[in-house]
């Protein structure tokens, strides 16, 4: 029997000892899993709390949706992302970004939204919910950067999973898990409580020992012209299908999810339930069908057919949403406890998310494999970054635009056109080129 590569022989204590490699491979993924878990936060916190606290105050769908805007700073990292990625080290930039992180919360927690009325969301609160977007995606570019040159090529794997769950974590405890004790924690100690978890963060940020390792980079002499470097990554074989393909694959499931929840909660589901079926539920069944995800391709799946199967998953679990809505939008329909119904309304939310976390992870193995064919290093890690910030684009612009098309169009018509938006890529999978087969 051939020896274990990982563990060493103790012959004091006749037990197996973790290896040096283990032992160096944890100090590098702790650090990362509390930096993704922090990030995670402002996600959590105006993806499941805020949009169910201001329809709870009597705002329309289409306010609610609007508030989603507030996620633009995310749109144009690649603006910042040669300044973090040539001046400073990885560990400044983390400790200052998570740093402001903490201060922002620190004002917000001084200006509640009751404050304003009923009329929407204080312009105050808006400002500042904004500049947590811009830390927290200045946060992304040199946290992304840092795993990069952190991790070795085997240890790839490790650190993407840490990656998701840690982040996903992060985005449960601060969306259901503040959605289930709110009725407890006033805006201001929520708040405070944010600011100090992201203050301790920096703080330990700054002090890690395999952050405090990495050297500082020499700025490039000679950069990139902007125009001839989208030129490049364009030319990349396979590009132009793939923005396509990650610009409208999430278009029905965002709008369905995002809507679905808030009209559960006009039909009477509780704020502290839906928080717990949303947030935490919800959550853990997107890294339960992440995990899968990541599992059938560590088995050598390919990601095109694997894409295509849950993807016809993904929309039969919508139908089923959409017949559940047209049920409940008729008169007479009831969400009363113990029902069959509410409990089928419920468990669809989380067959949704993982649906969902399953068709994301296979989404990012596709772009990061498109991303792999780019001629240098440096291509391909620009390549990626700009895959994934069109890939949130899409999402937020189907989250900003759902609750205006509910008001307009109505529940049903509007759900109908959620359900077809997720039949499209099934379809446009079908001119997918050879080259990412």
């Amino acid at each position: 029997m051939p020896p274990r590569p990982a563990l060493n022989r103790d012959p004091a204590t006749r037990a197996w000892a973790p290896a040096p490699r283990l032992l160096a491979l944890r100090g590098k993924l702790l650090p990362l899993a509390g930096l993704y878990l922090v990030q995670g936060l402002p996600y959590g916190l105006q993806s499941g709390l805020l949009p169910v606290l201001l329809r709870a105050r009597g705002l329309s769908l289409t306010r609610v949706g609007l508030a989603k805007a507030l996620y633009a700073p995310w749109l144009f990292k690649l603006v910042w992302a040669p300044l973090v990625d040539t001046r400073g080290s990885p560990r400044a930039w983390l400790t200052l970004s998570t740093a402001a992180l903490g201060l922002v919360c620190g004002l917000l927690a001084s200006h509640p939204p009751a404050a304003a009325g009923q009329a929407g969301l204080p312009v105050t609160v808006a400002g500042l919910l904004l500049l947590l977007n811009l830390a927290a995606a200045v946060q992304d570019v040199a946290l992304d950067m840092l795993a990069v040159r952190l991790l070795e090529p085997a240890e790839l794997g490790p650190g993407n999973t840490v990656q998701v769950v840690a982040y996903k974590l992060g985005a449960v405890l601060a969306g259901g898990g503040l959605l289930a004790i709110v009725p407890t924690l006033s805006w201001p100690l929520l708040f405070l409580l944010l600011a100090a978890t992201y203050w301790l963060a920096a703080a330990l940020t700054w002090v890690a020992p395999a952050l405090r390792q990495l050297p500082t980079p020499l700025p490039s002499e000679h950069p990139r012209h902007t125009l001839h470097l989208g030129q490049d990554l364009l030319a990349v074989p396979g590009t132009l299908w793939t923005v396509g393909f990650v610009l409208t694959y999430k278009l029905g499931e965002q709008g369905t999810s995002g809507l679905f929840p808030l009209l559960l909660l006009d039909c009477g589901i509780s704020t502290p339930e839906l928080g717990l079926w949303n947030g935490v539920g919800a959550v853990a069944c997107s890294i339960a069908g992440s995990s899968l995800g990541g599992a059938l391709l560590a088995r050598r799946r390919q990601p095109l057919p694997l894409l295509k199967s849950a993807l016809q998953f993904r929309l039969g679990g919508l139908a089923c949403q959409t017949a559940m809505l047209f049920h409940l939008d008729s008169p007479g329909a009831s969400l009363a406890p113990s029902t069959v119904l509410r409990g089928a309304a419920l468990l669809s939310l989380c067959l949704q998310h993982f649906l969902g976390g399953l068709v994301t992870t296979t989404t990012f193995t596709l772009m990061m494999h498109c991303s792999q064919l780019a001629p240098s290093a440096l291509q391909q890690a620009t390549h990626y970054s700009l895959l994934a910030t069109l890939e949130l684009l899409g999402k937020l612009l189907m989250g900003t635009l759902a609750g205006a098309l509910a008001d307009n169009l109505g529940p049903r018509l509007c759900f109908s056109v959620f359900l077809a938006l997720s039949a499209a890529p099934m379809l446009y999978l079908g001119l997918a080129p050879n080259t990412l087969a």
